[in-house]
This record gives structure tokens, sequence and C-alpha cells, in this order.
């Protein structure tokens, strides 16, 4: 890699990462209050910002507004749960808006068929798991995030894998709010199957816009 590129780009990365794992191993301590919460929303804040940086054109636009909405969301999940959610939704709206700006010209059928299986599935373990209609709602709007980046070009092997990862992460936080009892897994995966998920939608869109600049 570039030793420019480096300088430019690899220290919001390193920085993300670096307050991803420090939420996680701090998550449990006395900390806590107004500075956990800040370390928090700066794990994928730092995403946001790599995204401003390195993304080219409009997209990246998007994709930082829907960046920097899931990190403020982040922050208001630690004060109220329907409040983050409200922020979360609107992330996806605003990602929805990304990939559907970006989709696919030749899909395969398998790809359309995960596509409607994330779309009509999600929010149906969403209400299976929490048996509320407002999850179930966040469920479909999740959904829809799921199946259009699916659907788009951005590579399936960093956005694709990354947004069923957020599916994963949020339909555990929903196993919470139900009959179903997973005990310690929810816990232990939700916070790094969540960060994984952004990780992989930030930097698998932005090497797509810079592969299309540089083209």
């Amino acid at each position: 890699m570039p030793k420019r590129a480096l300088v430019n780009h690899r220290p919001w990365l390193l920085a993300s990462i670096t307050a991803a794992v420090a939420f996680y191993f701090l998550s449990d301590s006395h900390l806590g209050g107004i500075w956990l919460m800040l370390i928090k929303g700066a794990a994928v804040a730092f995403l946001a910002a790599y995204a401003l940086r390195r993304g080219v054109g409009h997209n990246a636009t998007i994709l930082t507004i829907a960046l920097a909405l899931s990190a403020i969301g982040d922050m208001g999940m630690e004060l109220s749960m329907e409040a983050g959610g409200t922020l979360f939704f609107l992330s996806h709206l605003a990602a929805i808006t990304l990939y559907l700006q970006n989709l696919r010209k030749h899909p395969t059928f398998s790809q359309k068929a995960l596509a409607v299986t994330l779309l009509i599935g999600t929010p149906f373990l969403s209400w299976q798991l929490s048996h509320d209609m407002q999850v179930a709602l966040y469920g479909l709007a999740l959904g829809g995030m799921a199946a259009t980046a699916w659907m788009s070009r951005f590579t399936r092997y960093r956005v694709g894998i990354g947004t069923v990862l957020f599916v994963v992460s949020d339909l555990l936080i929903f196993s919470r709010l139900g009959p179903f009892d997973l005990g310690v897994l929810p816990d232990l995966l939700i916070w790094p199957v969540y960060y994984s998920a952004q990780f992989l939608i930030a930097t698998g869109v932005v090497q797509t816009l810079r592969r299309d600049h540089e083209a």
C-alpha cells in the first residue's frame, strides 16, 4: 500500500478499531457514564470520518451520513432503546438510498433469492424474537437495508456479508426482549458482530468508490 494512502486513511481505521476494542473490554468496568458512551460512539464515528475522507462523490456523502447516524444511535442506545432504534432506522433508510442508487445491473437468481429472504425473513424473525410490532417495523428497514446491499454493485464479500452480520447483531439484541433465552451469547457477541459489520460495510463501499474514481 502506498505510503501516502497509509498516512491518509489508516489512522481513522486504527482509531476506530481501538475505540471498538476499548468499549468491548470496558463495558463492564467502573468507567460507565458519558465516557463509555463516547468511546462506543467513537468506534463508528471514526468509520464515518474515514468514509468522508477517503470516499469519492455523493455516494460517499450518503455513506458518511448513514455511519454518522449509526454512531449517534450507538450512544443513544445507552440512554434509550427507542431513541437509539429511531436513529438506526434513519441510518438504514440512508443506506437503502445508497444501495438503490448502486444496484447491480445483472443480479443472479441466487442473489435475488437471498435479497427476498432478507427482506421478508428479517422482520419476521424480529417479531418472533420480540413479539413487538415496533421492533418488527424496524426489522423491515433492517431487512431492506441488507436486501438492497446484497443487490448492489458493492462487493458482497465485504458489504454483503457486513449487512448480514448487521442483521445477526440486531437479532441477538431482539432475543433479549422475548421468550428466547440465549444465555450469555448476546452479551458476548452483539458488539463484535455489529462492529465487524460496520467495518466491512464502510471499507467495502469506499473500496468500490475509489476503484471507480481511479479507473
